[in-house]
């Protein structure tokens, strides 16, 4: 009897020896699994917070690229023309030493709009235009006339080699309908307005005829002609005013001398 009960004694703790690292491995393998769940959740949140973090600048880098690409593409564009100049880019003078000479310049608007334009010159003493400035209507032009006073040349300096530093720039505004024109417009907007233009002086030998010379001339006599034309009073085609509302036309002038003569005659043969 009492080596049976040595024999379950020494069972017993061998069973229980034996059944102790089954408990405490699964209890181990349980935190383990516990915190490697854990682990790996907060990898994976953090896994997704770089996602956002990433997707947030990959969206911030595409957008600012294209605003900054689309920026420097509209500022290397070229700068739509509303008015067309003829010459394109210079200023005809007859050198005339000593003499206030004169050039013309031909402006057609040819936007759908009206359009103020406007002249500056870095020699406003010595130059200026006529008119300085004005509004065109769609398709409307003109010839603009410059004035110039030529100075006397340098150490005997020949026509063809005598240049000027002086240069004219023309500068347009779209503008909403007809309106009087007024230089503050091109302060007030100063976002919108363009420049056309910067014309640079060349000379022409008045004793050598030639094709810029001639054309020329013809545009200095159109340009008198519209400004004779615009002197003279608008001709009256229409019935004449007398009065608050009174119209009189020249069938009723008539027919009142008419019967102003009949009764004369009356009163004579009576």
């Amino acid at each position: 009897m009492g080596v049976d009960e040595e024999k379950s004694d020494v069972e017993g703790k061998v069973w229980s020896l034996c059944r102790m690292p089954f408990w405490q491995t699964s209890s181990s393998n349980g935190n383990g699994s516990s915190s490697s769940s854990s682990s790996s959740s907060s990898m994976g949140n953090h896994n997704v917070y770089q996602q956002s973090q990433s997707s947030q600048l990959g969206e911030r880098s595409t957008v600012t690229p294209s605003n900054s690409v689309s920026s420097i593409a509209k500022s290397l564009l070229p700068t739509r023309r509303r008015l067309k100049l003829d010459p394109s880019n210079k200023l005809y003078f007859p050198y005339e030493p000593g003499k206030q000479v004169r050039s013309a310049i031909g402006i057609k608007n040819t936007s759908k709009s009206h359009v103020a334009f406007k002249f500056q010159t870095t020699a406003p003493k010595s130059c200026y235009m006529r008119p300085p400035g004005g509004i065109l209507a769609p398709g409307e032009s003109l010839i603009a006339t410059v004035f110039k006073f030529v100075e006397p040349p340098e150490n005997n300096e020949k026509p063809t080699e005598q240049k000027s530093r002086v240069k004219f720039k023309i500068m347009s505004l779209k503008v909403k309908g007809e309106m009087d024109y007024v230089p503050e417009l091109f302060d007030e907007q100063k976002e919108q307005v363009a420049v056309e233009q910067i014309l640079r002086v060349v000379f022409l030998d008045p004793e050598h005829p030639c094709p810029m010379l001639e054309k020329l001339k013809r545009q200095l006599a159109e340009a008198e002609a519209a400004l004779e034309a615009s002197k003279k009073p608008p001709e009256d085609t229409g019935p004449r005013i007398v009065g608050e509302g009174l119209v009189i036309d020249e069938w009723k002038e008539r027919r009142e001398r008419y019967l102003a003569r009949q009764q004369v005659e009356g009163v004579d043969s009576a």
